[in-house]
């Protein structure tokens, strides 16, 4: 009887390290503002992973393509909902995620004898001034954060913060969708790179010490490498935008 909760604490902690392991095919997200609204970004292999969820509501993710789809229903139901027994403009990302998504996903990764969500989710929320837009991000285990001006998914926290830093240095209200484009998908190839660095990374661990001497986690890459991996994937893979 005293060993249930560390059996669960056990149970947890594997249950972390299958569902890190689902995400290394993963396809980065990116959200950014722009001077004309919302711009969300990804590279896929042709199954969407961007939808409207509702007015000035958009949803993007990564992850089981069948478990986004199941939770991006749940989402279109609670928000019409909502919006038919309250109004249009009490459909917000923040009572969707708080009061609505995060509490299933929570639920789900904790009942460990049930399948979790294989999932991570980025809610994108469009303000009635500029200055009122955000994102929320959902992580599989329920855990979400509130950004304004930019949020990323990626396969790895590593990842995540490369692109986080890119677009803090060149996000401004100035710039214009084109201009949106192109930096989400240089921020989108630095979560990519960075997550192949890593797995050459840990695969460099298991080499002697003779055959790893030059493995180091690399810098964010320059923007002519940036272009080249993006030319590499244009024709084998799907750009999609919000």
């Amino acid at each position: 009887m005293y060993e249930e909760p560390y059996r669960w604490v056990e149970a947890v902690g594997n249950r972390r390290q299958y569902l890190d392991e689902q995400f290394k095919q993963g396809s980065p997200v990116v959200g950014l503002t722009y001077e004309g609204g919302i711009l969300l970004t990804t590279v896929s292999k042709g199954t969407p992973k961007l939808y409207e969820i509702y007015d000035r509501l958009a949803l993007g993710g990564m992850g089981h393509p069948t478990d986004l789809e199941k939770l991006r229903f749940s989402l279109l139901e609670m928000a019409h909902v909502e919006g038919f027994n309250r109004s249009p403009s009490d459909v917000t990302g923040s009572r969707l995620v708080k009061y609505g998504i995060a509490p299933v996903i929570k639920q789900a990764f904790e009942e460990v004898y049930k399948a979790p969500f294989i999932v991570r989710i980025l809610v994108a929320e469009l303000g009635l001034k500029p200055e009122k837009d955000a994102f929320l991000t959902i992580n599989y285990d329920g855990t979400f954060e509130e950004t304004t001006g930019r949020a990323v998914l990626a396969a790895t926290p590593a990842a995540q913060t490369k692109m986080m830093a890119y677009l803090k240095e060149h996000t401004t209200a100035t710039l214009s969708l084109e201009q949106s484009l192109d930096l989400a998908l240089r921020a989108w190839a630095i979560g990519s790179l960075a997550h192949q660095q890593e797995e050459t990374d840990q695969q460099a661990e298991t080499e002697p010490p003779t055959s790893r001497a030059g493995s180091s986690t690399a810098a964010i890459p320059k923007a002519d490498v940036l272009m080249t991996h993006l030319r590499g994937i244009a024709g084998e893979r799907v750009i999609e935008c919000a």
